[in-house]
Parts: structure tokens; C-alpha cells; sequence
């Protein structure tokens, strides 16, 4: 029997676990797609980039079951697995965004769109809100990538507007927590589209559910915000926020005011605010 375990291939010891997960995928998945299609898909999916074998096995599962609950399919289309350093990770594409859009009691649509050197384009704001026009050149070279925007028209006839140069895009890469993953190679433009989409959202007036939590929608726009230093990471309660210079400088000056205290204390702590910030 050991020998036999042995002899399995990866891609079947995989087969095999999603197979046992079926149950679960059942209970997540919306009644239009079958848990033998999800995990005929994941399989296409790591016949197309063999890599996935090589990360976290655990990871890897944890992002079918993401993916699963979102209700999209890890085509590469609507979401993808995608190698992110040791991990696998669940990323939500544009195409499954804009499915979810399908659902949405507020939006009626939701686009986003790359912009290039040699595309005409114009965004202004007048009096009568935002205004936006572009052209893209149909036959010849585009040229480089400049900028991206995301536009979405709610139901009452309102209409939203981001516009993102490359400056901008490539400071929400530099918050990756690592060099490569979705931002590398062909998913590169998509993470461009994604993350307009993800500042536009902020803006929308999407609403929550009964229980007061997030729309589906709202989840599928900030999945993989974990992959991100959006926020400045708060200081850890064992670890004494010490700067010796300017916490004695203070001290001096205020030397009546304040009084001695020991390193660490939770007082002189507060008395300068963390720095850092978006």
C-alpha cells in the first residue's frame, strides 16, 4: 500500500484531495455552477501553469475554496490561481468583477480600461461632474502603458470616474509584499485594471447586507488586500516604540510638565504620533 501512495503523481495526489473537497466546494459554489465543473477547471488550471505544484499545498487549496465561495471560476478569465513566492493565492479578474456587477442592486456598470501612449484621451470636471473621452488607436501601435481608469454608471443614472496615471499604479506595486506574483508577466495589465476598480469602489455607493456586512461584490474587489502595505502596520504591544533623541528632546522642553517616567511606559509612548501614513 506505501508503495503504491509513493507511485501517485502530484497532479493526481491533487485530483484526489479537490475530489474529497467536493462536498465543500458544493456548499459554497451558487447553485449555476457544479462542483465537478469547479474542480475540472481548477485542474485546467494547473495543467496550464504547472508551477502550482510547487507552492503551498495548503495555500493552494485555501484560494479553490476563496474562489469558490466568490462564485467565479478560476478560468483566467473570471479568477485565477496565481504562484505569489512560496504561496498560491486567489485573484479575482476583471471579467469576474464585472460578473458580480451583474448582481449589484446599485450599479447597472462598471468598466475599466488601459491607456496608452499614442490613444487619445481626455478627462475633465465642469459643473456638470466628471467627464471622460477616449479613443483608442484601432490599428497600429499603442504604444506603452501611461494610465488606466475605471468608470461605473449606478442605477439612478449617476456616473463614477477614477483615472489613474502609471506613477500612481506603480506605487500601489511597490506595496506588494513581494516582487513578483500578479504583477509579474501577463497579469500585469489586469492588476493595472483591478486596482482603478479598487479606488473607484471607495467611492460607490454600494450597500450592505442585513447583518451590516460587506457586499459580495465589495469582497471580490478587496480580495488580496492581505498582499498589500495599504496601511502602516501598527506597532506590536511587546515591542516599546524607543526614539531616544526626540522623545528626550521633548521631555527637556516640557521638563515641568512632564515627569519621569520609564522607557516603555505606556504614556511616553503616546506622546509622539506614529509616523508614516498614505
Amino acid at each position: 500500500m506505501t508503495t503504491e501512495i509513493a507511485k501517485v503523481k502530484p497532479i493526481e495526489e491533487l485530483r484526489m484531495t479537490l475530489t474529497r473537497m467536493q462536498d465543500q466546494f458544493k456548499m459554497a459554489l451558487p447553485p449555476d455552477i457544479t462542483p465537478e465543473k469547479f474542480i475540472r477547471v481548477i485542474m485546467t488550471a494547473v495543467g496550464q501553469n504547472p508551477s502550482i505544484l510547487n507552492g503551498n499545498r495548503q495555500t493552494f487549496y485555501a484560494a479553490c475554496m476563496k474562489s469558490a465561495q466568490d462564485g467565479l471560476l478560476p478560468d483566467g478569465r473570471e479568477a485565477a490561481l496565481v504562484p505569489f513566492g512560496q504561496d498560491v493565492t486567489y485573484m479575482p479578474m476583471v471579467s469576474g468583477i464585472l460578473k458580480k456587477v451583474r448582481n449589484s442592486d446599485e450599479l447597472s456598470s462598471i468598466t475599466s480600461q488601459m491607456v496608452h501612449k499614442n490613444d487619445r484621451f481626455r478627462f475633465w470636471i465642469d459643473g456638470d461632474g466628471e467627464h471622460i473621452d477616449h479613443e483608442p488607436l484601432m490599428f497600429g501601435e499603442r504604444g506603452e502603458a501611461i494610465g488606466v481608469y475605471a468608470l461605473a454608471k449606478i442605477k439612478n443614472g449617476g456616473l463614477y470616474i477614477e483615472v489613474m496615471d502609471k506613477a500612481q499604479v506603480m506605487a500601489v506595486k511597490g506595496a506588494s509584499r513581494a516582487k513578483g506574483g500578479p504583477w509579474a508577466g501577463a497579469f500585469e495589465h489586469e492588476m493595472w485594471r483591478k486596482t482603478a476598480i479598487r479606488r473607484l469602489a471607495k467611492r460607490l455607493p454600494m450597500s450592505t447586507d442585513k447583518e451590516g456586512k460587506e457586499s459580495a461584490l465589495e469582497k471580490v474587489i478587496k480580495a488580496n488586500d492581505d498582499l498589500y502595505e495599504f496601511e502602516p502596520q501598527a506597532t506590536e504591544p511587546s515591542e516599546p516604540v524607543t526614539k531616544p533623541k526626540k522623545l528626550a528632546k521633548i521631555i527637556k522642553e516640557k521638563e515641568q510638565e512632564i515627569p519621569e517616567r520609564e522607557p516603555g511606559d505606556e504614556t511616553e509612548t503616546a506622546t509622539e504620533a506614529p509616523e508614516g501614513g498614505l
